[in-house]
């Protein structure tokens, strides 16, 4: 893995037909991220591409830019990288080195605060100390083995609230914050409620305000000032969530993932309506649009769209049937695809033109 992370990405005239994970918007330009550390960029909605300049060769599986020209994007070995001009060049601010690292401290740190407690305890309460300073002891040992199998987890998602401060999450819990624009990150885990170390598989804001993360075993996440403090949303799914969405008004969420799972909840998660997709493919992306329109897209080629913020859904299974990972809706009204295939534009119901 140490070899890829300092290995820069091969440039490739095909690197727009080539696995691709993710699409953001950098003002008016797209900037899409997969496989072998590609990146690429369009200026004219999609129609053509050119390859951005990137230090590593790790898959990359999210992309967000805050601002037209600040953008952040993550992969596996737990990569994070920055772009100040757009997404033309890419610069590496953190590993799964650094990650593994800071995880060992702050367990670390976290024995000998419980460690100091258990000393001035009175007799009992010390027995729920002892048990927390079990676990505490166990995560070390994780630690300590993550860091000798290396930079071996991936970050999944990554969310900016301005060009300071962001979010980066991914498998086995990894949480991390910046608030300097990525000169430094650190380890956030503990904020929320996930001891077991259940994957984080995206994060979004949705229109009002508040922060979701979604994930394995049906975890939901959210916050209401910003990320400072998380609570976790009772969920009405047990199997993993791979995507979170707004569905363009106030309060309005949308939970998807595996077997064609997609709830949508217009008071910020305390109630959720099951809404019918159509298939069993599993959900992975979605975005909003103007009108009332969303789209959600998974693996087998499964395109749903909406016209009423995700109330319903009608639903088209693409002709190669290829994984769709990532949508943007166009300016025209077009859906841009990117996944298996690389990259496609469809007609706004997700069939090819």
């Amino acid at each position: 893995m140490d070899d890829v992370l300092d290995t820069p990405s091969m440039t490739t005239q095909i690197a727009d037909q080539s696995l691709l994970l993710d699409v953001s918007a950098a003002g008016k330009r797209l900037v899409a991220v997969g496989e072998r550390g590609h990146i690429i960029y369009s200026d004219d909605q999609g129609e053509s591409w050119v390859q951005a300049s990137v230090p590593v060769s790790v898959t990359l599986t999210a992309v967000h830019f805050p601002t037209s020209t600040q953008g952040w994007a993550v992969g596996h070995g737990a990569i994070i990288l920055h772009s100040s001009d757009a997404g033309e060049s890419w610069t590496k601010q953190f590993d799964g080195n650094l990650a593994n690292q800071q995880v060992i401290e702050q367990a670390e740190q976290r024995i000998a605060n419980l460690e100091r407690d258990l000393e001035t305890a009175p007799e009992d309460m010390q027995g729920e100390i002892e048990f927390k300073l079990e676990e505490a002891q166990f995560g070390l040992e994780d630690a300590e083995f993550d860091a000798e199998t290396g930079p071996s987890k991936p970050l999944l998602d990554v969310w900016f609230e301005s060009e300071l401060k962001g979010f980066a999450i991914g498998a086995y819990g990894f949480f991390f914050e910046t608030k300097d624009g990525g000169k430094t990150w650190t380890n956030a885990s503990n904020r929320i409620d996930n001891q077991d170390r259940f994957h984080l598989n995206a994060i979004n804001e949705i229109v009002g305000g508040s922060l979701f993360i979604v994930g394995e075993a049906g975890n939901i996440f959210r916050s209401n000032d910003k990320g400072s403090t998380w609570e976790r949303v009772e969920s009405p799914y047990e199997g993993s969530f791979f995507g979170v969405s707004g569905t363009g008004n106030v309060n309005e969420v949308l939970v998807f993932g595996l077997r064609g799972n997609l709830y949508r909840s217009i008071d910020l998660g305390a109630n959720w309506t099951r809404i019918h997709s159509g298939n069993e493919a599993t959900l992975i992306a979605a975005q909003y649009g103007d009108d009332g329109i969303v789209a959600v897209v998974g693996n087998s080629g499964i395109v749903l769209v909406s016209g009423n913020a995700g109330e319903s859904f009608q639903a088209i299974v693409r002709d190669n049937r290829q994984a769709v990972t990532s949508v943007y809706l166009l300016e025209n009204g077009n859906f841009l695809l990117v996944g298996e295939h690389g990259i496609d534009i469809s007609g706004p119901t997700g069939r090819n033109l």
